[in-house]
């Protein structure tokens, strides 16, 4: 039985209905290893789901259970002869073209993802619509300033992901611009040289999977971190990609970038508008790819504000005071 969360509405639309003939392995086939295909529709049409065999109860907004109820039904029709796995679900849920349906006026249900150091969940509304995006859409953009959860989140969700078999490996992607100031000649060799920009992404890993695992899935590819020029000619299929600092990507390489997302695979930006580190006359990639894919359906887009800020109080207060000075707000940045 599906357990969603609690945030649906009290004004929520009930529907009960059976799916026949009663089956017991079709019903195993539609709600997955611990419901977790009936946890996906949850997440995507904002119902909960409950059932007792083939008794299903549905709540949520009319459109979206009415929705969900046809869908179900397919599914069980389906399953008499297909086994299906999460990508299946999310090609059918992508196929049915429920994202208009899912966008009607219903709360973000609460996600929540078990790691090495326990719960993770989101920290205000900000931060729950995040990881209710990144569960629901492919391509997933958080922008927002420093100190906010998007790089800790999005590596969560991923290793989540992994951890669920949903996605065969990680590949974790940053653009190696120096930060205002002069690096000089890095000695060594190729991991050597770019691993001080990627050592954020590093940290995260070790916090959620643990400094030994991280070493191992590293040695075995499952876990790939890279600089960005570096995915130019490929595709990533079953995978899930973040890039990360992507406020420091030209509009070419951001192309590039969400160009390479194949089948089974979750892609998330994230950015800071404020922390352009790119020539002053060379447009941030970040910049173009919101003003030319906001309106692009299926794309999820969060947006932070300093008062999303998580880490030491003052963060907050510094972010707020560079946004006064500077006239402008974290969400939208200088014009490049």
């Amino acid at each position: 039985m599906a357990t969603g969360p609690h945030d649906i509405p009290m004004t929520a639309f009930h529907r009960e209905f059976a799916l026949e003939p009663e089956s017991t392995e079709r019903l195993a086939n539609l709600a997955g290893p611990f419901d977790a295909h009936l946890r996906q529709i949850e997440l995507k049409l904002g119902v909960e789901i409950a059932n007792r065999g083939n008794i299903f109860r549905v709540t949520g907004p009319e459109k979206a259970v009415a929705a969900t109820e046809k869908l179900l039904r397919t599914l069980y029709d389906e399953a008499a002869g297909e086994t299906f796995d999460s990508q299946a679900i999310h090609l059918r849920l992508n196929s049915a073209n429920l994202d208009q349906v899912a966008g009607g006026g219903y709360e973000p249900q609460e996600v929540q993802i078990k790691v090495k150091r326990g719960t993770v969940r989101g920290r205000g509304p900000n931060q729950a619509a995040y990881l209710h995006a990144i569960a629901t859409h492919d391509i997933n953009f958080g922008i927002g300033p420093a100190g906010t959860g998007k790089t800790f989140l999005a590596v969560a969700s991923a290793v989540e992901a992994l951890n669920d078999a949903r996605v065969q490996r990680l590949v974790l992607v940053r653009p190696a611009v120096e930060a205002g100031e002069k690096l000089g000649f890095l000695p060594g060799d190729l991991t050597q040289k770019v691993d001080p920009y990627l050592r954020p992404l590093y940290d995260a890993l070790y916090e959620m999977l643990g400094v030994d695992k991280v070493v191992k899935l590293l040695e075995k590819n499952v876990i790939e971190i890279a600089p960005l020029a570096y995915m130019r000619g490929r595709t990533l299929n079953d995978a899930f990609v973040i890039l990360d600092e992507a406020q420091n990507t030209t509009i070419e390489q951001m192309k590039m970038f969400l160009t390479r997302i194949g089948f089974g695979s979750t892609a998330v930006v994230t950015g800071d508008m404020t922390q352009i580190d790119l020539p002053r006359n060379v447009k941030s990639g970040l910049k173009d790819a919101l003003e030319v894919l906001r309106g692009v359906e299926g794309i999820g887009f969060t947006f932070f504000t300093s008062r999303d800020v998580v880490r030491h109080p003052l963060v907050a207060k510094i972010v707020r005071a560079y946004d006064a000075r500077d006239g402008k707000d974290a969400e939208t940045g200088p014009a490049a």
